[in-house]
């Protein structure tokens, strides 16, 4: 699987602007199929999202990477990730900085990462099956929190920011989201927007089934 997870990174990242040289190194790296079911992993360097099971789905490789680009992490880094899926983009993650810290909701995809993120090798991760919109007050501050389903930001999210961090998520409804980078300054925020961009739904409470 080495050529296709290259020629992903040259023809789906390079060739559309993303030139970050440890994203593009993370991406690389990170073996994208063992993080699909095996009857997609023919698939999953394709330009493309696939299913992962229970109405959600593994965001296509240029938005995982445009997502990480975007976050501007440093090896030092700890960051919160709302919306742990597969455990791909956790994965990338967790290949740039210090540590990474991700909440899934749904209980049956948590333990589906973590055996994931255990068959890849990755250490430096926590897992949590809870409410993303509550986010992870035990290890606060972040440096970093980015949220992988598409709705409206958390008052939590924006309290556990270390001052500086950066808040990334796709913000809207019905489907219909953009990038939105949130700076938090010394009073209040600086806000960016970039891609427009289609996520599965934000939503509260675990779902155990």
């Amino acid at each position: 699987m080495d050529r296709p997870r290259q020629r992903m990174v040259n023809d789906q990242l390079v060739a559309r602007g993303i030139h970050d040289g440890k994203v593009l190194a993370a991406m690389a790296s990170v073996p994208r199929h063992l993080f699909v079911d095996s009857a997609l992993a023919s698939r999953a360097y394709h330009d493309c999202a696939l299913p992962i099971g229970c109405g959600q789905t593994i965001s296509q490789p240029y938005m995982v990477a445009r997502m990480t680009e975007l976050l501007e992490l440093k090896e030092t880094d700890r960051v919160l990730e709302i919306g742990t899926g597969c455990g791909y983009q956790t994965a990338v993650l967790s290949r740039i900085c210090r540590r990474v810290y991700s909440i899934e909701r749904i209980e049956a995809l948590h333990n589906r990462a973590r055996q994931n993120l255990r068959a890849a090798r990755h250490a430096n991760v926590m897992l949590k099956c809870g409410d993303g919109l509550l986010g992870w007050e035990e290890y606060a501050p972040y440096d970093a929190i980015i949220v992988t389903a598409g709705g409206f930001a958390s008052d939590a999210w924006l309290q556990q920011l270390k001052p500086g961090g950066l808040l990334l998520l796709p913000e809207g409804e019905g489907g219909n989201h953009c990038l939105v980078r949130r700076r938090k300054l010394g009073r209040g925020w600086s806000e960016e927007y970039f891609d427009a961009c289609t996520f599965v739904p934000l939503l509260e409470g675990v779902n155990h089934l």
